[in-house]
């Protein structure tokens, strides 16, 4: 039912690349190579851990450390009564499916200057999502279809805000990416074009150059073309006497043209007195000359400042647009923002006060710490000044909260900027997205009679989601009993959700609360609170490898911050202080400033608390334990390796790469990202940090520019991570032959630059991957072999599939076997495995995966897909149902609109389509299925 692919071999395992010494080259050729590799690594290895362990052996010796748990515990044990689930701050529906085909049906059918607003809806339900990659694609399309000038600065800057590019060293907040979309001089131009927003931009200096050639040309051949005969009178200022052409002057506006030929004493004069009018001659003077030029980027801002300020009193548009435009297009600093934001806004200059609230938007988040940057913003006074320019929106200030929700759920500027969300509200959905987030960080800052007032709020306005604050407030003002009756109408009213049975938990107690916490797992498997508190149960009851157990579930499939301190916690207790460090430091790698013990003390001094009685590594045995923890597959252990290998050399730009690397593994994005940034911050030569640039290019979506990136490292040194990068982006699309030639000869220029052996094993790998897709089975078997030779142990599944393709199904299955018994997290390998087995033994398999991992969705396609076979319909879609609650897949989807179809059940069939469509618009096989289920629809309807 599926095909493994290159970007399906790299993206599910390794999918990066890592810059490191070490070993030599090796091709794809023979298994020589690889072994030959193995051995050298090795043998490094081995002598620099023996020296290291002799070393550490002595000093251990002389000072041997007793400890006791009450030492590293002094907050004690966790308790049950204590732990609660997050209530987290989205948009959540109860009818997600639904939600998500309305807001496609309304996509395709609103006219096309509306799709913005439609698009930031799907922003905002996209938020709550784990795919980071869906909400900056709706963050693009939000970009893409706007018209004027406001909302394209917003998106632009929340583009680059995703980016972070505010961490990376040596980058200013107005740089340019290259392409319109989000350019900050583009962003100023208003008016639809859609098709643009991914051409290069303007920005060259060649460009800007040749403009200004071309304008001082033309303002010489004005000058000459200009004769003193031509000037019939005078505006007279103090001493000054200003000499103009009447008509030229009277065509600026209609005022002056009163003045100047109306009935008007001014139009019988030669010489007019202008003193009492607040110009200065300099002004008068470049207003004269603006009248036969129609250009003031020669003028000094002070002078265009008094210009504006002229047009605005007599009612000069084209002058004042003139003067609005070159005014924004100084601002490029935050002073300079700063210093002309007041002038724009007293002018009325929506062009200027646009350019400086894009650079205050482009200094996010540090601008939400700047006083003289939110004075603009937090009040409701300033919001009104803003919005009498138009430049108050509901993205405006979803944008600056959600930023500062960030940074500090509790701080005051993210109250008054919530406040400001909800009086920007107009729409129902934003009404309850302004209420829910009050009432959270209300919530948090425990001030549960406000939590209460707002999460009623969105309930009212029909968010039920909200209901689950409206109980919590209660509860924490000690009304329980009211919380629990609450909950009990919400599950009775309501389709089943597991969030709503995780919630009533909280108000019971004994068989009762466990029998909640069961549903709400069974109902969503990725809910931590019921992993928790059962865990937190045995440990109160002595049974606590029962309560490493229930963690070791939930953190099998989901590396959360919260459980791995849990699991941290209770191995201190078991005074098993390995462990503890290792789930530590894999959690500080996630969140760095992580707070342990009810947020009562740093994770950091926990670390520094444990390292003394844990086992001690030299950097090499270092690398050692990082090679094993790779090989067999333990992200967890291979974090916290790399998190011990960088306390001793922080500026590692390698180590900060194989960190991301393993993040992404984890699925865990946004701190794959941020060791991303680093890894770049800390590269010490050119051709390194354009490599680290172009993954994280390519990670926000930015394609080309990550192909030139690894193009312009190439240039400069031809090393293993810039071929990897080039091969892995030009395989991220269906390969022609003549692209899968070039890409295997990418991948082995790779493998000849020098790098580790595990990167030698993912580049393998992927050759394999390149060469089974061309049919050239021989040779991607000796890539796998020689990948297995270096202990790459996922290369076990491209020789499976090799194998299969060879009919040799029987090897293919032992070979998928050898995989679970290497490999620690072995859910994909039980997956893949039942691919070659019959069905029953394929079954158990995908049983086992998702037991392992619920939230692999292949499992719940093939029984769905059996159970259709022995015509079980209605199971069927039951089956698909049940993941879909939890993870709404577009191939879960789509199978289920497919089996609708074979039901002649159209209207569900279109509805399901257009979920997954609006996961995936480009998704050809819904898009054909939901045109055909469209067009049967109507049929009925007709007939």
């Amino acid at each position: 039912m599926r095909s493994l692919s290159l970007l399906d071999g790299c993206k599910g395992t390794q999918v990066y690349a890592v810059n490191g010494g070490g070993g030599g080259g090796g091709g794809g050729g023979g298994g020589g190579v690889g072994e030959k590799l193995f051995h050298q690594l090795h043998e490094h290895i081995r002598v620099n851990s023996i020296r290291s362990k002799t070393t550490t052996t002595t000093s251990n010796s002389q000072s041997p450390i007793v400890v006791s748990p009450e030492t590293l515990l002094p907050y004690g044990l966790p308790v049950s009564d204590l732990i609660e689930p997050q209530i987290e701050p989205f948009l959540k529906s109860v009818h997600f499916v639904d939600t998500l085909a309305d807001i496609y049906h309304r996509i395709v059918g609103c006219p096309q200057f509306e799709k913005s607003a439609v698009y930031l809806e799907q922003c905002a339900v996209f938020r709550g999502l784990s795919d980071a990659k869906l909400f900056r694609r709706s963050l693009r399309s939000i970009r893409q279809h706007a018209v004027d000038v406001h909302t394209k600065i917003v998106a632009a800057a929340w583009l680059r805000f995703e980016r972070r590019e505010d961490e990376l060293t040596g980058t200013n907040s107005m740089d340019c990416c290259g392409r319109n979309i989000e350019c900050p001089k583009a962003a100023l131009v208003s008016g639809y074009n859609p098709e643009s927003v991914y051409d290069p931009c303007r920005c060259s200096g060649q460009t800007e150059l040749q403009e200004s050639d071309h304008d001082s040309s033309l303002e010489v051949n004005e000058e000459c073309s200009t004769s003193y005969e031509d000037y019939d009178m005078s505006f007279c200022i103090g001493d000054d006497e200003i000499r103009c052409i009447r008509y030229k002057i009277a065509a600026l506006s209609r005022p002056f043209k009163a003045m100047l030929y109306g009935n008007f004493i001014e139009s019988r004069r030669e010489r007019i007195n202008f003193t009492q009018n607040g110009i200065s001659s300099e002004a008068m003077k470049a207003a004269e000359e603006f009248s036969r030029l129609k250009k003031v980027d020669y003028f000094d801002p002070k002078i265009v400042l008094e210009l504006l300020r002229l047009a605005n009193r007599f009612c000069c548009d084209e002058m004042k647009s003139a003067c609005d435009a070159h005014l924004a297009s100084l601002i490029y600093e935050l002073d300079d923002a700063l210093l002309f934001m007041d002038y724009g806004l007293e002018e009325m200059a929506q062009l200027l006060v646009a350019a400086c609230l894009q650079v205050f938007l482009r200094e996010l988040p540090n601008s939400l710490h700047n006083p003289q940057v939110m004075k603009y913003f937090c009040n409701y006074e300033a919001m009104q000044r803003l919005g009498s320019v138009g430049h108050k929106s509901f993205l405006l200030y979803y944008f600056l909260s959600q930023t500062a929700m960030e940074e500090d759920m509790k701080s005051n500027t993210t109250v008054m900027l919530l406040e400001r969300l909800g009086e920007s509200a107009s729409e129902t959905w934003q009404k309850q997205l302004a209420s829910h987030q009050l009432g959270v960080v209300m919530l948090e800052r425990k001030e549960y009679k406000d939590a209460q007032r707002f999460f009623e709020v969105a309930v009212e306005s029909g968010h039920i989601y909200s209901s689950v604050g409206v109980a919590r407030a209660k509860f924490k003002r000690g009304h329980k009993y009211k919380a629990y009756k609450l909950l009990n109408s919400l599950i009775s009213e309501n389709i089943s959700v597991g969030w709503m049975y995780q919630e009533r938990s909280m108000y019971s107690s004994g068989k009762e609360k466990m029998i909640d916490l069961n549903t709400a797992t069974e109902l969503d498997p990725v809910l931590s609170y019921p992993y928790k508190y059962r865990a937190v149960s045995f440990l109160e009851e002595g049974r606590t490898e029962l309560a490493i157990s229930e963690l070791n579930k939930i953190i099998g499939f989901k590396s959360a911050p919260d459980c791995l301190e849990l699991r941290a916690w209770i191995s201190i207790a078991m005074e098993n202080y390995d462990d503890a460090l290792r789930d530590v430091r894999a959690l500080l790698t996630l969140e760095p400033s992580y707070m342990m013990f009810y947020g009562k003390m740093h994770a950091d001094h926990l670390v520094e608390l444990l390292r003394p009685h844990a086992q001690q590594w030299s950097q090499a045995d270092c690398w050692m334990q990082l090679y094993d923890r790779w090989s067999c597959v333990d992200d967890i252990g291979s974090l916290a390796v790399v998190h011990h290998m960088l306390a001793n050399d922080p500026g590692k730009s390698l180590l900060r790469f194989r960190q991301s690397l393993l993040l992404l593994r984890l699925n865990c994005q946004k701190a794959a990202m941020r060791s991303l940034r680093l890894a770049r911050n800390h590269s010490t030569s050119e051709h390194e940090r354009l490599v680290y640039e172009g993954w994280i290019l390519y990670d926000t979506g930015h394609r080309e520019e990550a192909l030139s990136k690894a193009e312009e490292s190439i240039s400069i040194q031809r090393s293993f991570e810039a071929f990897f990068l080039k091969a892995y982006v030009l395989a991220d699309t269906s390969l022609d032959p003549e692209s899968a030639t070039y890409v295997i000869q990418l991948l082995e220029e790779a493998l000849r630059c020098p790098s580790d052996g595990l990167r030698k094993g993912q580049a393998l790998n992927n050759l394999g991957s390149v060469y089974v897709d061309c049919d050239k089975l021989d040779l991607a078997a000796d890539c796998y072999m020689n990948a297995l030779n270096i202990k790459h142990t996922r290369a076990h599944q491209g020789l499976a599939r090799v194998y299969h393709l060879k009919n040799q199904r029987k090897a293919a299955y032992d070979e998928m076997t050898k995989l679970i018994e290497k490999a620690r997290n072995n859910a994909s390998a039980y997956e893949k495995r039942s691919e070659y087995c019959d069905r029953e033994m394929a079954k158990s398999d995908l049983s086992m995966a998702t037991q392992l991992d619920p939230l692999r969705t292949y499992p719940y396609r093939y029984r769905a897909a059996v159970l259709m076979d022995d015509h079980k319909e209605a199971d069927a879609i039951a089956e698909l149902t049940k993941a879909i609650i939890f993870k709404p897949d577009l191939q879960l989807l789509h199978l289920r609109a497919a089996f609708h179809d074979s039901m002649g059940e159209f209207s569900s069939t279109c509805k399901d389509c257009e979920a997954a469509l609006c996961l995936d618009p480009g998704h050809a096989d819904t898009v054909d299925l939901y045109n055909k289920a469209l067009a049967k629809a109507n049929t009925e309807t007709e007939n």
